[in-house]
C-alpha cells in the first residue's frame, strides 16, 4: 500500500479529530492543522505519540505551504453560536480559507474535499433535500455567515476545477453528532445531553416540531473517505447525512428517557431564520460511494451520552 500524505484543516475540531484517526488506522502520514478556535487539544491529544502525525497551529485564513497529495478541508466553526461570535472571520475561514487551500492543491496537485454543508440550502421550500436544490437563504441573516461562506466555498471549488483542472470533491455534511462535540456548542444534541445529565430543564426553541436528521460521527466519516476514494469524475456535490427524520421534541424525550434524566422540557422562541425541515435524500451517495448511514439515533446517543457523562 502506497502511505499517502494527507492534510486535514480543523483536525482538532469534533469531526476532524476523527477524521484523524480514521487516516491514520489506514496507513496515511497525517498533518493536522488548527487555530484553536473551536478546535481542542484534548481531541488529538492521544494521537501525538504517533510518529506519522503532525499537528501545526495555523490559521487558514493565511496560506500555507506543504507537499501532500491530499486535502480534507474542514477548518470553519459548525455550531451558530461559534459562527455568529465573529461572523467576519467565520466568512473568511469558508473563502479565504477555501483559496489557500485550492491555491496549494493546484501547486502541488493535490486532490481536495470540500466540507459543506446542509446549510446551503438554507429553510427547504422543498422535502427531503436533493443536491439539485439551489436553496432558499437569507444572504443578510444572521446565519449567513457561514451558509454563505458554505456556498461561495463550493463556487471556489468549481471554478478551480472547471479553470486549472484542480481535483474536487464537494460533501454536504447534514447533523452530526458524537464523542468530542463541544459541550458547550449550542448544537442541540449536545445540549440536550448536558442539560439531562446535569439535571438541568432541556431548552427546545419554538415548537419543538421542527424535524432535522441527525448521523453520527463514524457514518460521515465513512462518507468522507469513500467520497475522496471515489474516481476523479464524480466531484459532487453529494449528501452526507441520515435521512431518518426526528423533530425536536422526539430526541429530547429520547435523550431524557436514555439518561434516566428528571429534566423538564422547556421551550423559549425560535431564533432567526431557523430552518423548519432538514432531511437529506442520499440516493447519489447510495448510488455513487455506496453509502448509507449503519448507526441509528439511538445507538448513536448512547455512545455520545457515554463520552459526556465521562467528561462534562
Amino acid at each position: 500500500m502506497i502511505r499517502k500524505k494527507v492534510l486535514v484543516t480543523g483536525g482538532a475540531g469534533f469531526v476532524g479529530s476523527h477524521l484523524c484517526e480514521r487516516l491514520l488506522n489506514e496507513g496515511n502520514d497525517v498533518v493536522c492543522l488548527d487555530n484553536y478556535f473551536t478546535g481542542q487539544k484534548q481531541n488529538i491529544v492521544h494521537l501525538l505519540g504517533n510518529p506519522y502525525f503532525e499537528l501545526i497551529r495555523h490559521d487558514v485564513t493565511n496560506p500555507f505551504y506543504i507537499e501532500v497529495d491530499e486535502i480534507y478541508n474542514l477548518a470553519c466553526p459548525a455550531s451558530p453560536i461559534h459562527y455568529q461570535y465573529n461572523a467576519i472571520k467565520t466568512i473568511k475561514t469558508s473563502v479565504m480559507g477555501a483559496i489557500n487551500m485550492l491555491g496549494l492543491a493546484k501547486r502541488v496537485r493535490a486532490k481536495i474535499l470540500q466540507a459543506s454543508t446542509s446549510e446551503v440550502y438554507g429553510d427547504p421550500q422543498i422535502h427531503p433535500q436533493t443536491e439539485s436544490y439551489w436553496g432558499h437563504v437569507n444572504p443578510i441573516g444572521e446565519r449567513s455567515c457561514y451558509d454563505e461562506g458554505k456556498r461561495s466555498a463550493e463556487t471556489l471549488f468549481v471554478n478551480y476545477h472547471k479553470q486549472n483542472n484542480v481535483k474536487i470533491k464537494i460533501i454536504r455534511i447534514f447533523n452530526t453528532y458524537g464523542p468530542r462535540m463541544h459541550p458547550n456548542d449550542g448544537r442541540v444534541v449536545s445540549n440536550f445531553i448536558v442539560q439531562a445529565l446535569q439535571g438541568k430543564d432541556i431548552t427546545i426553541y419554538g415548537s419543538g416540531l421542527q424535524t432535522r436528521s441527525f448521523q453520527y460521527v463514524d457514518d460521515l466519516i465513512e462518507g468522507m473517505v469513500r467520497m475522496m476514494a471515489s474516481p476523479d469524475s464524480f466531484t459532487g456535490p453529494v449528501n452526507i447525512g441520515n435521512p431518518n427524520e426526528f423533530t425536536i421534541l422526539q430526541l429530547a424525550e429520547l435523550v431524557i428517557q436514555l439518561t434516566n434524566s428528571k429534566s423538564k422540557i422547556v421551550r423559549l422562541p425560535l431564533p432567526a431564520d431557523d430552518p423548519t425541515q432538514r432531511q437529506p435524500n442520499i440516493e447519489l451517495a447510495r448510488k455513487e460511494l455506496d453509502w448509507e448511514p449503519k448507526i441509528q439515533l439511538k445507538e448513536g446517543l448512547i455512545k455520545t451520552i457515554d463520552y459526556f457523562s465521562k467528561t462534562i
